[in-house]
Protein backbone atom coordinates (compact mmCIF):
# COMPACT_ATOMS: atom_id res chain seq x y z
CA UNK A 1 0.00 0.00 0.00
CA UNK A 2 1.39 3.32 -1.09
CA UNK A 3 1.93 6.16 1.96
CA UNK A 4 1.89 9.89 1.15
CA UNK A 5 5.48 10.15 3.48
CA UNK A 6 6.89 11.60 0.99
CA UNK A 7 10.36 11.70 2.82
CA UNK A 8 10.54 7.64 3.46
CA UNK A 9 13.08 6.40 1.90
CA UNK A 10 12.64 2.10 0.67
CA UNK A 11 14.69 -0.05 2.64
CA UNK A 12 17.07 -1.69 0.10
CA UNK A 13 16.32 -5.25 1.30
CA UNK A 14 13.06 -5.15 2.12
CA UNK A 15 11.09 -1.81 -0.05
CA UNK A 16 9.51 -1.30 3.73
CA UNK A 17 9.44 2.16 4.50
CA UNK A 18 11.97 3.20 6.96
CA UNK A 19 10.46 6.62 8.43
CA UNK A 20 8.02 6.88 10.73
CA UNK A 21 4.75 7.40 9.37
CA UNK A 22 3.06 10.73 10.68
CA UNK A 23 -0.28 10.64 12.06
CA UNK A 24 -3.27 13.21 12.45
CA UNK A 25 -5.41 13.02 15.49
CA UNK A 26 -8.84 14.40 15.26
CA UNK A 27 -9.91 15.32 19.22
CA UNK A 28 -8.34 15.92 22.78
CA UNK A 29 -10.79 15.14 24.77
CA UNK A 30 -10.80 11.54 26.58
CA UNK A 31 -10.40 9.17 23.58
CA UNK A 32 -7.69 11.82 21.99
CA UNK A 33 -5.34 12.44 25.19
CA UNK A 34 -5.96 9.33 27.21
CA UNK A 35 -5.79 6.40 25.10
CA UNK A 36 -4.60 7.77 21.02
CA UNK A 37 -2.30 10.08 21.36
CA UNK A 38 -0.22 7.68 24.30
CA UNK A 39 -0.70 4.83 22.68
CA UNK A 40 0.75 6.74 19.11
CA UNK A 41 3.66 8.75 21.17
CA UNK A 42 4.44 4.70 22.11
CA UNK A 43 4.30 2.73 19.10
CA UNK A 44 7.78 2.38 16.88
CA UNK A 45 7.38 3.97 13.31
CA UNK A 46 4.61 6.06 14.13
CA UNK A 47 4.56 9.60 15.31
CA UNK A 48 2.28 12.15 16.40
CA UNK A 49 2.33 14.58 14.06
CA UNK A 50 -0.43 16.79 14.62
CA UNK A 51 -3.25 17.54 17.06
CA UNK A 52 -6.74 18.73 15.97
CA UNK A 53 -8.53 20.19 18.72
CA UNK A 54 -10.44 24.09 18.62
CA UNK A 55 -10.50 24.33 22.17
CA UNK A 56 -7.47 26.27 23.67
CA UNK A 57 -7.17 24.43 27.02
CA UNK A 58 -6.81 21.38 24.81
CA UNK A 59 -4.31 22.34 22.71
CA UNK A 60 -2.44 23.49 25.56
CA UNK A 61 -2.40 20.49 26.97
CA UNK A 62 -1.66 18.49 23.66
CA UNK A 63 1.81 20.66 23.01
CA UNK A 64 2.68 20.03 26.88
CA UNK A 65 1.90 16.13 26.62
CA UNK A 66 4.08 15.85 23.01
CA UNK A 67 6.32 18.59 22.68
CA UNK A 68 7.14 19.36 18.84
CA UNK A 69 3.55 18.32 18.19
CA UNK A 70 1.83 20.82 15.42
CA UNK A 71 -2.01 21.68 16.28
CA UNK A 72 -4.91 22.85 14.09
CA UNK A 73 -7.86 24.30 14.55
CA UNK A 74 -10.20 21.88 12.48
CA UNK A 75 -10.00 19.00 10.08
CA UNK A 76 -10.15 21.16 7.12
CA UNK A 77 -6.42 22.57 7.88
CA UNK A 78 -5.17 19.17 8.32
CA UNK A 79 -6.73 17.51 5.31
CA UNK A 80 -5.14 20.33 3.49
CA UNK A 81 -1.59 19.13 4.49
CA UNK A 82 -2.77 15.62 3.48
CA UNK A 83 0.31 15.06 1.17
CA UNK A 84 2.22 15.84 4.59
CA UNK A 85 0.38 12.54 6.85
CA UNK A 86 0.46 8.97 6.34
CA UNK A 87 -2.56 8.23 9.06
CA UNK A 88 -5.70 10.52 10.29
CA UNK A 89 -6.97 9.29 13.79
CA UNK A 90 -10.52 10.17 14.33
CA UNK A 91 -11.49 10.50 18.41
CA UNK A 92 -13.69 12.85 18.15
CA UNK A 93 -17.48 12.82 19.45
CA UNK A 94 -19.39 9.67 17.55
CA UNK A 95 -21.47 12.00 15.66
CA UNK A 96 -18.66 13.32 13.53
CA UNK A 97 -17.30 9.37 12.86
CA UNK A 98 -18.75 9.46 9.44
CA UNK A 99 -18.08 12.55 7.94
CA UNK A 100 -14.71 13.11 9.28
CA UNK A 101 -13.56 9.31 8.22
CA UNK A 102 -15.03 9.97 4.92
CA UNK A 103 -13.14 13.52 3.92
CA UNK A 104 -10.09 11.86 5.29
CA UNK A 105 -10.32 8.83 2.91
CA UNK A 106 -11.80 11.22 -0.08
CA UNK A 107 -8.07 13.19 0.90
CA UNK A 108 -6.41 9.60 0.51
CA UNK A 109 -5.57 9.09 4.22
CA UNK A 110 -6.27 6.20 5.62
CA UNK A 111 -8.50 6.14 8.55
CA UNK A 112 -8.38 4.63 12.18
CA UNK A 113 -12.13 5.86 13.28
CA UNK A 114 -12.58 5.28 17.56
CA UNK A 115 -15.35 2.90 18.14
CA UNK A 116 -18.62 2.77 17.05
CA UNK A 117 -17.36 3.42 13.55
CA UNK A 118 -20.55 5.09 12.54
CA UNK A 119 -24.30 4.76 13.69
CA UNK A 120 -24.96 2.37 11.29
CA UNK A 121 -24.01 -0.94 9.77
CA UNK A 122 -24.92 0.46 6.44
CA UNK A 123 -22.78 3.66 7.00
CA UNK A 124 -20.14 1.33 8.28
CA UNK A 125 -20.47 -0.57 5.25
CA UNK A 126 -20.72 2.73 2.92
CA UNK A 127 -17.09 3.93 4.36
CA UNK A 128 -15.28 -0.06 4.05
CA UNK A 129 -16.43 0.13 -0.01
CA UNK A 130 -14.65 3.69 -0.30
CA UNK A 131 -11.63 2.61 1.80
CA UNK A 132 -11.65 -0.64 -1.08
CA UNK A 133 -11.97 1.55 -4.12
CA UNK A 134 -9.13 3.59 -3.01
CA UNK A 135 -6.99 0.84 -2.00
CA UNK A 136 -7.09 2.94 1.73
CA UNK A 137 -6.92 1.06 5.28
CA UNK A 138 -10.11 2.04 7.36
CA UNK A 139 -9.94 0.05 10.81
CA UNK A 140 -12.25 0.74 13.96
CA UNK A 141 -10.54 0.94 17.52
CA UNK A 142 -11.69 -1.86 19.65
CA UNK A 143 -8.89 -1.45 22.29
CA UNK A 144 -10.61 -3.94 24.71
CA UNK A 145 -9.36 -6.87 22.42
CA UNK A 146 -6.22 -6.52 24.14
CA UNK A 147 -7.45 -6.27 27.75
CA UNK A 148 -5.72 -8.92 29.76
CA UNK A 149 -8.88 -10.18 31.11
CA UNK A 150 -10.15 -11.14 27.53
CA UNK A 151 -6.31 -12.46 25.80
CA UNK A 152 -6.91 -14.79 29.26
CA UNK A 153 -10.37 -15.77 28.18
CA UNK A 154 -9.15 -16.08 24.62
CA UNK A 155 -6.88 -18.12 25.20
CA UNK A 156 -8.60 -20.70 27.73
CA UNK A 157 -11.31 -21.07 24.61
CA UNK A 158 -8.41 -21.61 21.84
CA UNK A 159 -6.87 -24.29 24.40
CA UNK A 160 -9.94 -25.80 24.66
CA UNK A 161 -9.28 -25.38 28.76
CA UNK A 162 -13.25 -25.38 29.23
CA UNK A 163 -14.30 -28.28 26.79
CA UNK A 164 -16.95 -26.83 24.47
CA UNK A 165 -18.44 -23.26 25.80
CA UNK A 166 -21.99 -23.16 26.17
CA UNK A 167 -22.28 -19.92 27.67
CA UNK A 168 -20.26 -16.24 27.90
CA UNK A 169 -20.98 -13.75 30.24
CA UNK A 170 -19.62 -10.01 30.38
CA UNK A 171 -20.05 -6.98 31.98
CA UNK A 172 -18.90 -3.41 31.86
CA UNK A 173 -21.21 -2.37 34.79
CA UNK A 174 -20.11 1.29 36.79
CA UNK A 175 -21.95 2.71 40.21
CA UNK A 176 -22.95 6.03 38.53
CA UNK A 177 -25.93 7.03 40.14
CA UNK A 178 -25.84 10.74 39.15
CA UNK A 179 -25.60 11.10 35.01
CA UNK A 180 -22.19 13.61 33.93
CA UNK A 181 -24.10 14.81 30.74
CA UNK A 182 -22.00 15.71 27.89
CA UNK A 183 -22.75 14.09 24.41
CA UNK A 184 -22.27 10.66 25.72
CA UNK A 185 -25.31 10.58 27.95
CA UNK A 186 -27.10 12.70 25.43
CA UNK A 187 -30.76 11.65 24.02
CA UNK A 188 -30.44 13.03 20.72
CA UNK A 189 -30.49 9.77 17.88
CA UNK A 190 -27.64 12.29 16.09
CA UNK A 191 -25.18 12.18 18.60
CA UNK A 192 -25.10 8.33 18.87
CA UNK A 193 -25.03 8.16 22.54
CA UNK A 194 -26.38 5.64 25.31
CA UNK A 195 -24.63 3.03 26.95
CA UNK A 196 -25.45 0.79 24.24
CA UNK A 197 -23.44 2.52 21.91
CA UNK A 198 -20.72 3.02 24.47
CA UNK A 199 -19.87 -0.12 26.39
CA UNK A 200 -22.00 -2.52 24.28
CA UNK A 201 -19.79 -1.67 21.37
CA UNK A 202 -16.70 -3.49 23.22
CA UNK A 203 -19.31 -6.29 24.76
CA UNK A 204 -20.47 -7.24 21.18
CA UNK A 205 -17.18 -6.69 19.51
CA UNK A 206 -15.49 -9.44 22.00
CA UNK A 207 -18.45 -11.68 21.76
CA UNK A 208 -18.48 -11.85 17.98
CA UNK A 209 -14.36 -12.12 17.88
CA UNK A 210 -14.78 -15.53 20.12
CA UNK A 211 -17.86 -16.83 19.05
CA UNK A 212 -18.27 -16.05 15.71
CA UNK A 213 -21.64 -14.23 14.18
CA UNK A 214 -25.10 -14.02 15.86
CA UNK A 215 -28.03 -15.34 14.47
CA UNK A 216 -30.46 -13.72 16.86
CA UNK A 217 -30.71 -10.96 19.13
CA UNK A 218 -32.99 -10.43 22.49
CA UNK A 219 -32.13 -6.88 24.84
CA UNK A 220 -33.47 -5.14 27.14
CA UNK A 221 -32.84 -0.72 27.08
CA UNK A 222 -33.70 1.11 30.29
CA UNK A 223 -33.56 4.95 31.39
CA UNK A 224 -32.82 4.15 35.12
CA UNK A 225 -31.92 7.63 36.50
CA UNK A 226 -33.31 11.30 37.33
CA UNK A 227 -32.64 13.47 34.32
CA UNK A 228 -30.62 10.75 32.01
CA UNK A 229 -31.59 10.89 28.68
CA UNK A 230 -30.37 7.59 27.13
CA UNK A 231 -30.06 4.34 27.90
CA UNK A 232 -27.84 3.69 30.74
CA UNK A 233 -28.93 0.22 32.65
CA UNK A 234 -28.74 -2.22 28.97
CA UNK A 235 -28.61 -6.33 28.36
CA UNK A 236 -28.39 -7.86 25.61
CA UNK A 237 -28.60 -11.69 25.00
CA UNK A 238 -27.00 -13.20 21.95
CA UNK A 239 -27.40 -16.67 20.08
CA UNK A 240 -24.16 -17.21 17.57
CA UNK A 241 -24.71 -18.90 14.78
CA UNK A 242 -22.32 -22.00 16.26
CA UNK A 243 -24.56 -22.60 19.27
CA UNK A 244 -22.80 -20.31 22.02
CA UNK A 245 -25.30 -17.83 23.95
CA UNK A 246 -23.59 -14.48 25.19
CA UNK A 247 -25.62 -12.63 27.95
CA UNK A 248 -23.67 -9.33 27.65
CA UNK A 249 -24.23 -6.64 30.47
CA UNK A 250 -23.43 -2.47 30.26
CA UNK A 251 -24.56 -0.67 32.99
CA UNK A 252 -23.97 2.75 35.47
CA UNK A 253 -26.43 2.07 37.67
CA UNK A 254 -25.31 -1.12 39.09
CA UNK A 255 -24.81 -0.90 42.98
CA UNK A 256 -22.82 -4.52 43.17
CA UNK A 257 -20.53 -4.92 40.26
CA UNK A 258 -20.85 -8.78 39.00
CA UNK A 259 -18.10 -10.54 37.33
CA UNK A 260 -16.57 -9.20 34.69
CA UNK A 261 -16.73 -12.79 32.57
CA UNK A 262 -17.48 -15.99 33.26
CA UNK A 263 -17.34 -18.22 30.67
CA UNK A 264 -19.03 -21.78 31.20
CA UNK A 265 -17.90 -24.73 29.22
CA UNK A 266 -19.47 -27.97 29.06
CA UNK A 267 -15.78 -29.60 31.27
CA UNK A 268 -14.68 -26.36 33.23
CA UNK A 269 -15.75 -22.83 33.83
CA UNK A 270 -13.87 -19.02 33.99
CA UNK A 271 -14.79 -16.68 36.37
CA UNK A 272 -13.01 -13.60 35.87
CA UNK A 273 -13.69 -9.88 38.34
CA UNK A 274 -12.20 -6.53 38.29
CA UNK A 275 -10.98 -4.58 35.01
CA UNK A 276 -7.85 -4.59 32.54
CA UNK A 277 -6.01 -1.75 34.07
CA UNK A 278 -4.40 0.06 31.43
CA UNK A 279 -7.19 2.92 30.93
CA UNK A 280 -6.56 3.45 34.69
CA UNK A 281 -3.11 3.57 34.09
CA UNK A 282 -3.23 5.75 31.42
CA UNK A 283 -5.83 8.17 32.92
CA UNK A 284 -2.85 8.39 35.64
CA UNK A 285 -0.30 9.24 33.23
CA UNK A 286 1.76 6.57 32.96
CA UNK A 287 2.55 4.90 29.61
CA UNK A 288 3.77 2.16 28.11
CA UNK A 289 7.17 1.58 27.58
CA UNK A 290 8.12 3.98 30.37
CA UNK A 291 10.29 0.71 32.30
CA UNK A 292 7.64 -0.07 34.17
CA UNK A 293 5.87 -3.96 33.37
CA UNK A 294 2.21 -2.54 30.86
CA UNK A 295 -0.96 -4.57 31.52
CA UNK A 296 0.01 -6.98 34.10
CA UNK A 297 -1.83 -7.46 37.59
CA UNK A 298 -1.68 -8.76 41.05
CA UNK A 299 -2.35 -12.25 41.50
CA UNK A 300 -5.23 -11.65 43.85
CA UNK A 301 -6.90 -10.57 41.14
CA UNK A 302 -6.95 -13.18 38.79
CA UNK A 303 -9.58 -15.24 37.58
CA UNK A 304 -9.68 -18.75 38.54
CA UNK A 305 -11.18 -22.15 36.12
CA UNK A 306 -12.27 -25.21 37.65
CA UNK A 307 -15.91 -27.17 37.89
CA UNK A 308 -18.51 -27.51 40.66
CA UNK A 309 -17.92 -24.85 43.18
CA UNK A 310 -17.69 -20.69 43.13
CA UNK A 311 -14.59 -19.32 42.68
CA UNK A 312 -15.60 -16.85 46.30
CA UNK A 313 -15.62 -20.32 48.49
CA UNK A 314 -11.78 -21.53 46.90
CA UNK A 315 -13.41 -23.48 43.78
CA UNK A 316 -11.06 -23.57 41.08
CA UNK A 317 -7.32 -22.90 40.29
CA UNK A 318 -5.98 -19.42 39.51
CA UNK A 319 -5.15 -18.79 36.27
CA UNK A 320 -2.50 -16.60 35.55
CA UNK A 321 -4.45 -12.92 33.59
CA UNK A 322 -2.01 -12.78 30.44
CA UNK A 323 -0.70 -8.92 30.04
CA UNK A 324 -3.33 -6.42 28.81
CA UNK A 325 -1.41 -5.03 25.40
CA UNK A 326 -3.19 -1.94 24.29
CA UNK A 327 0.24 -0.86 22.48
CA UNK A 328 -0.25 -4.02 20.11
CA UNK A 329 -3.35 -2.39 17.90
CA UNK A 330 -1.27 0.47 16.81
CA UNK A 331 1.85 -1.70 16.06
CA UNK A 332 -0.46 -3.55 13.77
CA UNK A 333 -1.59 -0.73 12.11
CA UNK A 334 1.70 0.33 11.49
CA UNK A 335 2.58 -2.87 10.00
CA UNK A 336 -0.35 -3.19 8.05
CA UNK A 337 0.60 0.60 6.45
CA UNK A 338 4.16 -0.39 5.28
CA UNK A 339 2.94 -3.92 4.20
CA UNK A 340 -0.81 -3.41 2.89
CA UNK A 341 -1.88 -6.58 5.61
CA UNK A 342 -4.73 -6.57 6.92
CA UNK A 343 -5.94 -4.21 9.96
CA UNK A 344 -6.05 -5.79 13.65
CA UNK A 345 -9.71 -4.84 13.52
CA UNK A 346 -11.77 -4.18 9.87
CA UNK A 347 -14.77 -2.13 8.82
CA UNK A 348 -16.38 -5.33 7.47
CA UNK A 349 -16.23 -6.91 11.83
CA UNK A 350 -17.60 -3.09 12.71
CA UNK A 351 -20.44 -3.27 10.64
CA UNK A 352 -21.12 -6.61 11.94
CA UNK A 353 -21.08 -5.76 15.54
CA UNK A 354 -23.06 -2.70 14.65
CA UNK A 355 -25.98 -4.89 13.01
CA UNK A 356 -26.03 -6.28 16.25
CA UNK A 357 -26.49 -2.97 18.21
CA UNK A 358 -29.30 -2.02 15.42
CA UNK A 359 -31.00 -5.07 16.36
CA UNK A 360 -30.63 -4.93 20.11
CA UNK A 361 -32.46 -1.24 19.92
CA UNK A 362 -35.38 -2.59 17.80
CA UNK A 363 -35.34 -5.53 20.20
CA UNK A 364 -35.67 -3.33 23.06
CA UNK A 365 -38.27 -1.20 21.37
CA UNK A 366 -40.41 -3.61 20.37
CA UNK A 367 -40.24 -6.71 23.13
CA UNK A 368 -39.25 -9.15 21.27
CA UNK A 369 -36.05 -11.42 19.43
CA UNK A 370 -34.50 -10.59 16.48
CA UNK A 371 -32.97 -12.27 14.22
CA UNK A 372 -30.05 -10.62 12.03
CA UNK A 373 -31.29 -12.28 8.77
CA UNK A 374 -34.01 -9.35 8.99
CA UNK A 375 -31.59 -6.88 9.03
CA UNK A 376 -30.09 -7.31 6.12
Amino acid sequence: METTDMDAAPDDATGALRAPLRVGLIGYGLAGSVFHAPLLAATDGLVLDTVVTANPERRSQALAEHPGVRTADSADALFARAGELDLIVVASPNRTHVPLARAALEAGLPVVVDKPLAATAAEAESLAALADSRGLLLSAFQNRRWDNDFRTVARLVSDGALGRVLRFESRFERWRPRPKGGWRESGDPAEVGGILYDLGSHLVDQALALFGPAATVYAEADVRRDSAEADDDTFIALTHTGGVRSHLWMSATASQLGPRFRVLGSTAGYVKYGLDPQEAALREGLRPGDGRAWGVEAESSWGRLGAGESPLTGGGEPVRTLPGDYPAYYAAIADALRTGGRPPVTATEAAAALRVLEAAKTSAAEGRTVRLEETR
